[in-house]
């Protein structure tokens, strides 16, 4: 090996070499590997799963290249804030516009839709809506249902759309940041899961929303409305309990649909009691079922049934439901449908100029006026007399009357035309004219008082005259604009029952905002759970939608809910992303309008946020036993 030639340090690291190498040869081998049964592969580095690193002599923790990653991140931001801070120079100087610097620091600007999200939402958020259904609806997944429900409540508030679009609409709102959920999480498939946990305990949330929502706002339950109404549906329902054909107003009766009853307070038309039926249910029907639910429920909560005033509609009293009114104890006001003769004679027995004495409603010029009488109702040997008052509205009369009129000169002109083309084919015999003359009156709706008389003049020739039935006439024409009010409370005045019968239609205007501003009707759902669960969704929207509307009117912002929503749907966020990944998020320029209108809704908002709910002692609604189904709220 030459060692002479070799420097003495060159000598001593060889044996250095050598003297480790004859140390590892000398090792006793890892008595562990005996152990096992495979045997070692020559030329090849194992490892023998023990604890310690298979390389002792490197770090267990590379902080190395952590510090590496941390250093050349710091590094990268502060050559951005240096050239920030260059542009800012350059800008200053006046060599760039400051739009430009703006430009080159902006990574990304995204505009979010607000409008009335966080009005609603602090509504919503006030009446516990996401709590109690999380409460009554727990769940291990990611989003809670109670997150999903107020995503949805929200979208049929502001812009109602079908499941499978609810995901792109909370894209594009401030949704995503306030809720801190991306906007992919509310696809369809989760959403119909969400209606599929909250069937069970549709009664439960309703009731709990509900009693907070009374609660809060104090809700007036001294008066109460009463009214059916009909919701189409597409598609085939072959097993449904609900879908069906029936009868329903203003409704097609080729289409299928459900209907739905619902007690409506006259304090601010809240909804606060509804019921998904069959599409078949008749009106009357349902009348006596929902009696027994409200007085019990009335009676749970300490309400007197005497102080509760029940206001239906005309299609809602007969004898039977009459007479269960007495037995049940609650008061009542209906318009009755007159069938029995007894009751029809009470809307003509007095003529029509001793109605002129009787205003019930006050003014220079009144255009009604009311007689009271007594009605009598008897079922199965019960007998009851109620208060009666006998309505004469002056502008349905004359539009009664108008109509009759135009629809009797039509005639006329029918029966002209005819009598110009006697003697032509098809008019040459007296049979054939008294076929086309008969055919013409019975197709108008006043042929019945149209008087037909052909005949052959002495010269051979046919004729044809007509003449109305002034009598007839008459005796039809003195129910024109007349209906019956019928109440088992004797100390309402006229002019009060006029007053409240003509308030119900707060209940049917809640049924309007169902189907024109929350999109209820049409219906594509196509499993009946789904249905009751996406009803009840509806009904907590319609239920916040008439609380902000009440709330806001005591502010004196005579504005309704809808007007609200569209008035501040210009209201966006701005979000700009910078290259050094701060963010800034800011609003929309407001106008003074908006302004003025977001300060009262505060006020409105911040007096139920205040108001404490007093916890009820007794059971509420739930205790009922229910029928076959637990769809009724």
């Amino acid at each position: 090996m030459n060692f002479a030639t070799k420097a003495s340090g060159t000598q001593l690291l060889v044996w250095l070499i050598w003297l480790i190498v004859l140390l590892a040869w000398g090792q006793p081998a890892y008595q562990g590997a005996v152990q096992h049964n495979d045997l070692p592969l020559l030329g090849i580095v194992t490892d023998d799963k023990r604890a310690d690193p298979l390389f002792p002599w490197q770090p267990r923790y590379r902080w190395k290249k952590r510090a590496l990653q941390k250093y050349r991140a710091w590094r990268q931001a502060y050559r951005r804030a240096k050239r920030a801070a260059l542009l800012a120079r350059i800008a200053l100087s006046g060599a760039l516009s400051m739009a430009q610097v703006v430009d080159w620091l902006t990574a990304s600007q995204l505009r979010y839709k607000m409008g009335a999200i966080p009005v609603l939402y602090a509504l919503l958020e006030t009446l516990k809506v996401r709590h109690i259904i999380n409460q009554h609806c727990p769940t291990r997944r990611e989003v809670a249902h109670g997150t999903v429900a107020l995503v949805l409540i929200l979208n049929r508030l502001m812009f109602p759309l079908p499941l499978y679009q609810v995901a792109d609409w909370v894209g594009q709102t401030v949704l995503v940041a306030v809720l801190g959920i991306p906007a992919t999480k509310f696809n369809d498939d989760r959403l119909e899961r969400t209606l599929d946990a909250l069937y069970p305990q549709l009664e439960s949330i309703w009731l709990a929303v509900v009693e907070t929502a009374l609660l809060k706002a104090d809700i007036d339950l001294s008066v109460i409305f009463y009214d059916l109404t009909a919701f189409i549906t597409h598609g085939r329902y072959a097993e449904s309990d609900f879908i069906d054909f029936g009868f329903a107003h203003n409704t097609p009766s080729d289409k299928r649909k459900f209907k739905m009853s619902m007690n409506t307070a006259a304090d601010g038309n809240i909804p606060w009691g509804y019921q998904l039926l069959s599409g078949r249910t008749a009106d009357q029907a349902t009348v006596q079922s929902n009696m027994h639910n409200l007085a019990q429920w009335l009676q749970r909560r300490g309400y007197k049934l005497g102080e509760t005033l029940l206001v239906g509609d005309r299609a809602m009293l007969n004898d039977e439901i009459a007479i269960a009114y007495d037995q049940q104890g609650l008061k009542h006001l209906t318009g009755l449908r007159c069938l029995r003769t007894a009751h029809r004679e009470l809307l003509t027995q007095f003529p029509e100029e001793q109605f002129r004495s009787f205003p019930i409603v006050s003014g220079d010029k009144p255009q009604y006026w009311g007689r009271g009488c007594t009605v009598r109702f008897e079922h199965e040997g019960h007998t009851a007399a109620h208060k009666g008052l006998v309505i004469l509205a002056g502008p349905l009369r004359d539009q009664l009357r108008n109509s009759r009129q135009a629809q009797l000169d039509a005639l006329a002109q029918e029966l002209t035309q005819l009598k110009a083309k006697l003697g032509q084919p098809y008019y040459r015999t007296l049979k054939g004219v008294r076929r086309s003359a008969t055919a013409c009156c019975r197709q108008s709706k006043v042929g019945q008082f149209m008087s037909i008389h052909v005949y052959e003049t002495m010269d051979g020739q046919l004729d044809l005259q007509w003449q109305i039935d002034n009598q007839a006439l008459w005796q039809v024409a003195q129910k024109d604009g007349r209906y019956l009010l019928v109440t088992n409370d004797w100390s309402l005045s006229h002019q009060k029952m006029f007053q409240l019968y003509r308030d119900k239609d707060g209940g049917e205007k809640r049924f309007h905002v169902c189907k024109s501003d929350l999109k209820v009707s049409p219906v594509y759902l196509h499993q009946d759970k789904r249905i009751a669960s996406m009803l009840l969704l509806n009904m907590l929207a319609l239920l916040a939608y008439s609380l902000l509307e009440r709330q806001i009117r005591q502010q004196g912002l005579q504005m309704t809910t809808r007007q609200l929503i569209k008035r501040l749907e210009k209201l966006v966020v701005i979000e700009t992303v910078c290259h050094d990944g701060s963010c800034l998020r800011r609003l929309s320029p407001v106008d003074p309008a908006c302004e003025t209108i977001l300060q009262l809704v505060a006020l409105a908002l911040d007096e139920l946020m205040q108001a404490t709910a007093i916890p009820r002692t007794q059971p509420m609604l739930s205790a009922i036993a229910l029928t076959k189904r637990p769809l009724r709220c």
